[in-house]
C-alpha cells in the first residue's frame, strides 16, 4: 500500500477522526501540504516523515512499505 493511502488512513483512524487542518497544526505543516501528501502529489521530507512517525507511533518502514526483514545483499 502506498504512503499516501497509509497516511490518510492513519489520520482518519484517530477518534474522533482528525481533519487535515487539525493534523497540519499538530505536525507543524499546512493543510495544503497534508492534502498533497494524502493525494500523492508530493512525498514527505525526512523531517516530515519523522514527525508523522512520532505522532502516530508507527515506523518509517511501515509508512514507506518496506518488508519486515531486508534480505542480505552481497557486495
Amino acid at each position: 500500500m502506498a504512503f499516501n493511502t497509509k497516511f490518510k488512513q492513519l489520520r482518519l483512524s484517530k477518534l474522533p477522526p482528525l481533519t487535515q487542518t487539525d493534523l497540519a497544526n499538530v505536525l507543524g505543516m499546512t493543510q495544503r501540504k497534508i492534502s498533497f501528501l494524502e493525494t500523492g502529489v508530493t512525498e514527505p521530507s525526512l523531517k516530515d516523515l519523522q514527525a508523522i512517525c512520532l505522532y502516530f507511533n508507527v515506523s518509517a518502514d511501515y509508512l514507506i512499505d518496506l518488508p519486515e526483514a531486508m534480505p542480505y545483499i552481497n557486495d
